[in-house]
């Protein structure tokens, strides 16, 4: 394993009053490597870490190894390795990662292993079985920095009640959902007939598939922002003015929780969001209308149905660990073939060709929920977000004017603004 060298920041002032601690655990088997028999494994909010959470039992049986595992919503997670990365720090061992967020970063900063060896050395684990898409997400170079763990795409969630009652069929283009709200909305006064994302930055995400589908991009053919492109105006009106028209108050506050909890309490009708959370949509013991939740294609613009299609997870290892072997370990056991079928078995979509070859790994996901993700891998788009090292940043800057449509302001002079703060990003890359 080669053992990268951490380049440390110059001011952690920042994000130190954001630091998140973690949970300390003595003892455990001796892990081969540094002072602890413990291994730290730090992990996003999402069903992929429900499951491992699940069989990590078997982990510790299997090696003797003890895992000390810790789970953080995604801005606690950021503020946690911006704090602990940057302060070279050794307490973090492995580490989920979202790879068109942080890969870029994450690398610049020889923040991760290099584990170019380790993805080729056992045959029997094969790297080549991970969709091509998905281990390109976390090649940079000729650098393996990570192991992808979950894939995702753009579904549109849907009342399934609410849609018989009306009369409708489940709209497949814009213009159909437009009139599929405002006709629920009628007969639904009392609900939220739209909801969505509408906090800047988490927006984003699920934004990127109405952009693709009106025909836009965040950068045009020549590598220039694009974010006040008519196309891309267009389609931060459309969705802008579903949710300001049809959506909850304050959605430009609400990231997937706020909204996916909105569902749940039966109070939404349309909600486009990503394939991984349908657990969260479907579960009875969280839902109140679980057997009423439908899913659709992310309905056509005027550039067709353009979802995003990514992985939106890997794992890699802290290049400041002292307990690399086995961290290595740990990821090996939680990405092989026989754990990304058990979890693709538990409405997690895996990175893996071969769980999709298995109708093991097919037959357990709902056919709507597969019809969907299976039609998005022939036309999804790879990136859900501008592609680029200050991710962040642009997240934000893009975002702004799906907030202004929400709020009800100037689009066209928001996309102008935020197109300059873009390109300004772009440009400093260079």
């Amino acid at each position: 394993m080669k053992k990268s060298t951490i380049l440390r920041a110059t001011s952690l002032a920042v994000a130190a009053s954001a630091v998140v601690a973690l949970a300390g655990c003595a003892g455990g088997a001796d892990a081969g490597t540094g002072s602890s028999g413990t291994l730290n494994v730090t992990l996003a909010n999402h069903p992929w870490s429900d499951a491992v959470k699940k069989a990590l039992p078997d982990f510790e049986k299997e090696t003797g190894i003890k895992v000390d595992l810790n789970i953080y919503d995604d801005e606690q997670l950021a503020q946690l390795y911006n704090v602990k990365l940057n302060a070279a720090s050794d307490e973090l061992d492995v580490m989920m990662f979202k790879p068109l967020q942080d890969t870029l970063q994450m690398s610049t900063n020889k923040w991760l292993v290099d584990l170019s060896d380790d993805v080729t050395k056992d045959a029997g684990w094969d790297w080549q079985d991970f969709q091509e898409s998905a281990r390109s997400s976390v090649t940079v170079g000729d650098e393996v920095v990570g192991v992808p763990i979950a894939t995702e795409t753009a579904v549109l969630y849907y009342r399934k009640d609410l849609l018989a009652a009306a009369g409708l069929d489940v709209p497949k283009t814009m213009d159909e959902l437009t009139a599929a709200v405002k006709k629920i909305h009628e007969l639904n006064p009392d609900i939220y007939a739209f909801g969505a994302r509408g906090e800047k930055s988490a927006a984003v995400t699920q934004f990127s598939s109405f952009l693709y589908s009106f025909g836009g991009d965040w950068v045009d053919k020549n590598g220039k922002a694009a974010v006040d492109s008519p196309e891309a105006i267009k389609a931060y009106e459309y969705l802008g003015g579903l949710i300001k028209d049809y959506g909850p108050p304050g959605s430009v506050d609400m990231n997937w929780p706020q909204v996916m909890g909105l569902m749940q309490q039966g109070l939404v009708a349309f909600y486009p969001e990503g394939s991984s959370q349908y657990n969260n949509a479907v579960d009875p013991s969280k839902s109140n209308i679980a057997d009423q939740i439908g899913v659709a294609p992310i309905p056509s613009g005027s550039d067709g149905s353009r979802p995003y299609n990514i992985t939106n997870f890997a794992i890699g290892i802290n290049s400041g660990s002292k307990n690399q072997d086995n961290a290595w370990k740990f990821i090996q056991w939680a990405t092989s073939k026989d754990n990304v079928l058990k979890f693709q078995q538990a409405d997690v979509p895996g990175p893996r060709t071969s769980v999709w070859a298995d109708p093991a790994g097919t037959s357990a996901l709902p056919a709507d929920l597969l019809k969907v993700i299976q039609t998005n891998g022939d036309i999804g788009v790879g990136y859900d977000r501008p592609v680029l090292i200050a991710v962040a940043a642009a997240r934000e800057a893009v975002g702004t004017p799906l907030v202004t449509a929400i709020q009800g302001g100037d689009v066209a002079d928001a996309a102008k603004t935020a197109n300059a703060a873009f390109q300004d990003l772009l440009d400093k890359e260079k």
